[in-house]
């Protein structure tokens, strides 16, 4: 592909990206050009890939041109720098790694996403603040029967890390309860006070990808946010023992 070709490519991807968030990152970009498949990205933001830049569709001399491409362009656009952290959907939260080198100046042009200058000050400072956060914990809801790499159990979730699929148990999220997904109120109520928590996903044959299902959060911040629902009785909620078969039942524990 010819320098010109690539570089209307990156603008494209780059101007998509802006006009549906009102920033960019280097990962919009790939993920634009098609060089860096959902799939392969949600594996590295699981800490399942030691860096990026190894499922990324492309070679290091071509991604590293479009790369400067991407922040010429974003010069061009008056759009303002804001170095961002991403760390990874596991328990120890560690920092996700981009590039093979790992050199501190390329890991910062990854890391940097570019802002709107559109937006206001206090716009912009809200957006860094939650780009901040630390993502959620991803818990599967697997189809197929499994084994934990730690004991040897087995569960209706597990989460993954590095040594593989580990039961809720050994992971220490097994004190977590499951809310099903269809109340967003009660859902975001119960995220917001739980001091941990974790998305729960199930993949669909028919659709090809995973779908959330629910959150796994503290008994104590679900009783609190059920407790704040307009018009609830407090006598009246608790948490209650799933049914055999849902994901609540004894998430994780071995059968």
């Amino acid at each position: 592909m010819g320098g010109a070709a690539l570089e209307q490519r990156v603008e494209r991807a780059a101007e998509a990206a802006l006009a549906k968030q009102r920033y960019v990152s280097a990962v919009d970009v790939l993920v634009g050009l098609g060089w860096l498949a959902p799939t392969h990205l949600d594996e590295w933001r699981q800490g399942r890939v030691p860096y990026l830049e190894r499922v990324v569709q492309a070679s290091l001399p071509k991604l590293s041109t479009a790369m400067r491409v991407f922040r010429r362009w974003a010069g061009r656009r008056g759009l303002v720098p804001s170095e961002t952290g991403y760390v990874a959907r596991t328990r120890d939260r560690r920092p996700l790694r981009f590039s093979v080198s790992g050199a501190s100046e390329i890991e910062r042009a990854y890391r940097t996403h570019w802002v709107s200058p559109e937006l206001s000050v206090a716009k912009r400072e809200r957006l860094a603040e939650r780009q901040g956060r630390p993502p959620d914990l991803v818990v599967i809801s697997p189809l197929k029967d499994w084994t934990c790499t730690t004991c040897s159990g087995t569960g209706d979730l597990l989460i993954m890390q590095d040594v593989g699929p580990v039961c809720l148990r050994c992971a220490a999220l097994d004190h977590l309860v499951f809310l099903p997904s269809g109340d967003a109120g009660l859902t975001r109520r119960a995220h917001r006070t739980s001091e941990l928590s974790a998305v729960v996903v199930r993949f669909s044959r028919s659709r090809k990808r995973y779908e959330r299902q629910g959150l796994l959060v503290e008994s104590a911040a679900l009783a609190q946010a059920e407790q704040s629902r307009p018009g609830t009785d407090e006598r009246a909620v608790g948490v209650h023992a799933p049914a055999r078969g849902d994901p609540r039942a004894t998430p994780g524990r071995p059968s």
